[in-house]
């Protein structure tokens, strides 16, 4: 390692590691890239080609599960027993009673959790960027929906998003790259369904290629994105922003290297990186910056897990806010039965829309959006054998039976909404318990308050509704966060900002006091936005973060 040169080391290679990567490199900056996680080869790691491909989720490490834990949680309670998740064939999901954590579900490895996301590619509501000002909670922004703009564009280009021309709440100085998808026949009832409503179900704003693009072929609507996708159809970072850093010959990238600790200098300036291999053989290099971009979960764990006789309290933890403010998931779903054969186990997971409840005073009564999608794919039914564990009832001939009446007429609606900040939902490190090479386990508080149980209420109302109005019939599996932790988009654990005493990061991603220290995953996101998936927001902000730096390295 010492005789190799990096103007930058990356952790993490995401949204924000990847898309950090790619605008450096393609600059002429020399970039590490150190990722806990393997580099997945999309042409061989993924089973949808074999005859038992739904026996297989994503084919996660294995370390993922390994390094947090969960703190306990609080009761649940008997006025809202109408948000239990359930099953008509296994019954409660939760059967104690008491909230409980299920998963942080994220992936190391080369992609970041892009790997096995559904390619949403969503643009901030600009009014959700106002939180504290508007409406007095969570915090503002350091600047506006203007600043962030062009750097969504550039984002948009490079992972070939496609999408409708407009969007409520956020305006395009040019369009997307491509067309946006057209709805499967099981959108089409839903659309129906909410414009009995006089709700408005459009296309979804996706980074998946509705036509060839970029070398790429477009996609084949076979609804698994999330275990992962062989084609290269989905913009996922390792096969774009990754991808092209790479062929700039600028950047190298090491899998598989667990970051054990960021070494703090006397002069404000972070001295060096440690990791360890896959052999467990440790390494330590040096350059110019560091950026963590490891996530809203083990950002704060690698920050805090760095004390040392220069940062007592943790790396950049000066306001004591680091692992603070922390947002989780919100979210909500409901599938039903519905008389028509409507194929839904095939098409893009989340092809539409409903963007009518997204902006921070939509709910009535409820400060924080939310927005409705469509797609029993989102919910896991795509394969017969979810449809044999989840929908059939009976043994035998009576199961057969109902796995012909049954098969591709699920119909599914769901929510995911804003999260607010709270005092009793945070990141901290496990005091007993670490991993193999050391670290303590990040340990994940999470607190619902009232206000956030009553956003959920609604968004169960309201997807119930929709899918009555959708002609469907029996509802057969309700599952969201009232009573379980289980989480993809998480965010606020190291808050960006102007004031040094309540954020830890400033408005470029650059810690206040360490000088070539930056941070670029949803842990500088101030707030949580109405439902929207951040990785193109993560990605903006990488782009806008590494112009930042190109400058602090020539000055």
């Amino acid at each position: 390692m010492a005789a190799e040169d990096f103007d930058v080391t990356i952790i993490g290679s995401g949204p924000g590691g990847g898309s950090l990567a790619w605008a450096l490199s393609s600059q002429g900056v020399k970039v590490l890239v150190l990722e806990a996680g393997p580099a997945y080869d999309y042409t061989q790691d993924y089973h949808l080609e074999q005859d038992d491909w739904e026996k297989f989720s994503f084919p996660i490490s294995g370390r993922e599960h390994r390094s947090y834990v969960f703190a306990p949680m609080q009761p649940l309670e008997e006025r809202w027993s109408n948000l239990l998740s359930w099953n008509r064939i296994t019954g409660r999901t939760n059967p104690s009673d008491r909230r409980r954590g299920r998963a942080y579900s994220h992936v190391q490895g080369v992609g970041g959790t892009t790997l096995h996301y559904l390619g949403e590619a969503h643009r901030m509501h600009a009014d959700s960027m106002r939180m504290q000002s508007d409406f007095g909670v969570a915090a503002d922004w350091p600047f506006g929906y203007d600043e962030l703009e062009p750097y969504y564009v550039a984002a948009e280009r490079l992972i070939g998003a496609a999408g409708p021309p407009e969007q409520p709440g956020r305006w395009r100085s040019e369009p997307y790259p491509l067309p946006a998808h057209r709805l499967a026949y099981a959108s089409q009832k839903v659309e129906a369904g909410c414009r009995e409503l006089g709700l408005a179900l459009s296309p979804n704003s996706l980074g998946i290629l509705s036509e060839p693009y970029d070398e790429r072929p477009p996609c084949n609507y076979c609804a698994n994105c999330n275990r992962g996708c062989p084609r290269a159809d989905k913009g996922s970072v390792d096969v774009t922003f990754i991808a092209k850093a790479l062929e700039t010959g600028n950047c190298t990238l090491k899998p598989e290297s667990q970051v054990i600790r960021i070494d703090a200098g006397a002069d404000d300036m972070v001295s060096g990186v440690v990791y360890a291999d896959v052999g467990g053989a440790t390494h330590r290099v040096s350059s110019h910056a560091v950026v963590v971009a490891c996530g809203a979960v083990h950002t704060p764990r690698l920050l805090l897990s760095s004390a040392g006789r220069h940062a007592p309290d943790g790396l950049a933890n000066e306001s004591g806010q680091v692992g603070q403010n922390f947002m989780e998931t919100s979210f909500w779903t409901s599938s039903a039965l519905h008389p028509e054969p409507l194929g839904s186990h095939r098409g893009v997971p989340s092809d539409s829309i409903c963007w009518d409840f997204n902006a921070p005073d939509a709910i009535p009564g409820v400060i924080g959006g939310c927005r409705f999608t469509s797609g029993a794919a989102q919910a896991g039914f795509t394969g017969p054998v979810s449809y044999a564990k989840r929908v059939a009832k009976g043994w035998g001939h009576e199961h057969r039976k109902q796995m012909r009446e049954t098969f591709g007429h699920v119909v599914s609606v769901a929510a995911i909404g804003e999260s607010l900040p709270n005092a009793r939902s945070f990141i901290d490190l496990d005091p007993e318990r670490k991993d193999a090479n050391g670290v303590p386990l990040a340990r994940i508080h999470s607190h619902l308050d009232e206000g956030e149980v009553r956003r959920i209420a609604f968004m169960a109302e309201k997807t119930r509704e929709i899918l009555q109005a959708a002609g469907a019939g029996e509802l057969i599996e309700e599952y969201g966060t009232y009573d379980m932790f289980l989480s993809t988009h998480v965010f606020g654990t190291c808050r960006m900002g102007a004031d040094p005493e309540n954020t830890v990061v400033d408005a470029t991603g650059r810690s206040h006091r360490w000088r070539n220290l930056y941070v670029a995953d949803a842990s500088v996101f101030p707030s949580s936005g109405g439902g929207e998936a951040p990785s193109l927001t993560i990605e903006a902000l990488g782009i806008r973060t590494a112009e930042h730096l190109r400058k602090a390295l020539k000055a």
